[in-house]
């Protein structure tokens, strides 16, 4: 998925309604994401609409995870995510700029 980022792509999380993560540039969202990885068992997303306008794509997704540690949050290891959201990407020089998601 790297190679379809912007060098310098921004990535945000926005959990009920407020912004929790932010990343800037390749490196950090890798980091964000390897560490991402290892904290769930299982994970699927499913695309249930997608709209694009003018370099811009959202894709409405819902999300399914299996924990595999305890988080701070009190959720607990083994515990199933059920999430509805959003994913909305930028597009600029033919590679993905900007990412929010939304939850």
């Amino acid at each position: 998925m790297l190679r379809l980022l912007h060098e310098r792509v921004l990535f945000r999380n926005y959990s009920n309604g407020e912004m929790d993560t932010e990343t800037r540039g390749i490196l950090e969202f890798e980091g964000l994401a390897e560490k991402s990885a290892g904290i769930f068992s299982s994970r699927r997303q499913t695309i249930t609409h997608y709209s694009a306008i003018a370099g811009k794509a959202e894709v409405q997704i819902d999300y399914e995870a299996i924990l595999s540690a305890d988080l701070p949050n009190g959720l607990k290891k083994g515990e199933k995510l059920q999430l509805q959201g959003k994913s909305v990407f930028e597009i600029q020089e033919d590679k993905i700029l900007v990412i929010e998601d939304y939850s």
